[in-house]
């Protein structure tokens, strides 16, 4: 017997993340809990991939973009924590708005 769980379950749970996402975006002021917030919003992005190609005749197509997606964020993240390295060495803090006020 399969169990099946309802889409809105799945759209639930993604709205959760998405909304934890932006409100870290929103409210923390160091780059890297910046990124994290993003990141949480592509995972709330592909949760409603997946969820939603389950009423996909084909049944891959969610699936791999998702996995697509996967992949771009991982090298998003990567040269995101690069570029917070090098400005971090040259002024010497994360926090993002100081590097604002730095620049004028």
């Amino acid at each position: 017997m399969q169990v099946i769980v309802p889409l809105h379950y799945y759209l639930i749970v993604a709205a959760a993340l998405f909304s934890i996402g932006v409100a870290v975006i929103i409210t923390k002021r160091n780059a890297i809990a910046v990124l994290i917030g993003i990141e949480l919003i592509l995972n709330a992005v592909n949760l409603n991939l997946v969820a939603f190609s389950q009423y996909d005749p084909v049944r891959l197509s969610g699936q791999m973009l998702t996995l697509f997606v996967m992949v771009i964020a991982a090298a998003e993240s990567a040269v995101a924590l690069a570029i917070l390295l090098k400005v971090y060495r040259y002024y010497q803090t994360a926090d993002l708005d100081k590097i604002s006020s730095m620049k004028k």
